[in-house]
């Protein structure tokens, strides 16, 4: 995957129209008659009933019932259908199609201004949906090798810490921000901090999973370490994650809780990007102590201390969650395969599968 992530050709957006019909009342009964015009302008253009039930968005035996009912109910014809010519028009048809028309055109014009506003109105909060989904995401393991392995959809990713993630969210620069969170927050802490980019009347959460973040530590753990106070006090190098990380405020939370000053700990100017990064920069021996998630200590044969619980989901647009291209994302991270795929993780634990909500249900 590319770094950044490529601008995609938007789609257009589909905006509320004002539109209107004709209501022939009583003088139908109960026949619907609101595609009646649109099948007898198509009949117009197509001169096949084939064609232009296909046009309306009928099938065949629908439109043949809805004209018979139609004929019927007014005591006149609308079509007349001939032995190797098709369907044709009557002269009554023909003129309801022109009346049809000639409204349209007259009401269009007074419809406009309003369709502005409207638009105007709908702007700031309509964004258009990409063919090729933008996602920033705080790095996750199980979500890497998804993207590399396990995906059959098409969107760009680009790992980012979660502010970062939201900011660019916030910003329309991503169309999803992947973040996580401990799960001892309350649902006021997390709106309170998603807030700081984001609206909760246009975005939506999904939690999508529960990983388990510590110390990575050497295999057998020789230092004994069971906080990163005990790596302070025994003078061991340590590799952080970058500024802007969710890893990197909990560190920093950890360090404040033990009265710990950052430049007490040997290493903390040394970060990394990603949890695979601190695993391999432990294993390699440059350092002796990292804090990352259990999986990547896992992979690297490595020792781990289990510190804290954490939520990994989503955040978007609801127009995103709703678009074809949101639902195709969203069904192949619930699916069975990459519930699977987290089951066989060390210290991963997929959560039950909802449609994307509001903010304080995420920690629930």
């Amino acid at each position: 995957m590319s770094a950044a992530a490529t601008k995609p050709r938007q789609q257009n957006i589909s905006l509320p129209r004002l539109r209107w019909a004709w209501d022939f009342g009583p003088l139908l009964g109960d026949v619907d008659t609101s595609r009646l015009l649109a099948l007898l302008t198509a009949l117009a253009a197509e001169g096949a009933l084939g064609n232009a039930a296909r046009q309306a968005g009928m099938s065949y035996r629908s439109a043949w019932g809805l004209l018979r009912d139609c004929e019927q109910a007014l005591g006149a014809a609308l079509v007349v259908m001939q032995r190797g010519r098709g369907t044709r028009l009557t002269e009554f048809g023909a003129a309801l199609v022109q009346l049809d028309e000639a409204a349209r055109v007259a009401l269009d014009a007074v419809h406009a201004p309003w369709q502005r506003r409207l638009e105007e109105l709908l702007a700031p909060v309509v964004r258009a949906v990409p063919e090729r989904l933008r996602l920033a995401a705080s790095h996750d393991l199980a979500l890497a090798d998804w993207v590399e392995h396990g995906r059959r959809i098409s969107f760009d990713v680009y790992w980012r810490g979660s502010d970062e993630a939201l900011a660019s969210l916030g910003r329309d620069e991503c169309d999803i921000a992947g973040f996580h969170v401990p799960e001892s927050w309350t649902a006021e802490q997390l709106v309170s901090w998603l807030g700081r980019w984001l609206k909760p009347s246009l975005h939506v959460c999904l939690p999508l999973m529960r990983r388990c973040q510590g110390l990575i530590v050497a295999r057998g753990n020789p230092y004994r370490l069971q906080t990163l106070a005990d790596a302070s006090k025994r003078g061991l190098r340590m590799v952080n994650r970058q500024r802007g990380s969710g890893t990197r405020s909990l560190i920093d939370q950890l360090l404040a809780a033990n009265g710990l000053r950052p430049e007490s700990i040997d290493g903390y100017a040394h970060e990394e990007f990603t949890h695979e990064a601190i695993a391999a920069t432990v294993a390699g021996g440059q350092a002796d102590v990292g804090f990352g998630i259990e999986a990547a200590a896992a992979r690297y044969d490595l020792g781990f201390v289990p510190l804290i619980w954490e939520r990994y989901g989503f955040v978007m647009r609801s127009t995103t969650a709703g678009s074809p291209e949101g639902k195709a994302f969203l069904a192949r991270l619930q699916g069975n395969t990459f519930r699977q795929r987290l089951i066989a993780l060390p210290g991963y634990e997929p959560l039950s599968v909802r449609a994307p909500g509001a903010w304080s249900e995420f920690l629930s």
